[in-house]
């Protein structure tokens, strides 16, 4: 187990492409990208259907970058981007029993 950030962007699906460039530049190791996404946070509500979420696990000193890649976008295009501590489990054997 080690610990990780958990990077969360809800933003426009408009938007996808600048923010996993951002991504790629900022070194992020991997994405997941949920598409469709409808909520309500205060002083918004996205009822369309063309919202992305992103989430993104990173090791901690790779955060930096990140957020300094995903700012800008967010900015000036709309999001929002909510960051967490995590921990990663990663098994390299996998044992079953019959």
């Amino acid at each position: 187990m080690h610990p990780v950030k958990r990077v969360e962007i809800i933003a426009n699906a408009v938007e996808l492409g600048k923010i996993l460039d951002g991504l790629e530049k900022a070194g992020a190791p991997a994405h997941t990208v949920i598409r469709n996404v409808a909520g309500k946070s205060p002083g918004a509500t996205a009822t369309e259907l063309d919202n992305i979420f992103i989430i993104v696990y990173c090791p901690p000193e790779q955060l930096k970058p990140v957020v300094e890649k995903i700012r800008p976008i967010l900015n000036k295009f709309g999001g929002t981007c909510y960051i967490t501590d995590a921990i990663e489990i990663r098994s390299t054997r996998c044992v079953a029993s019959l």
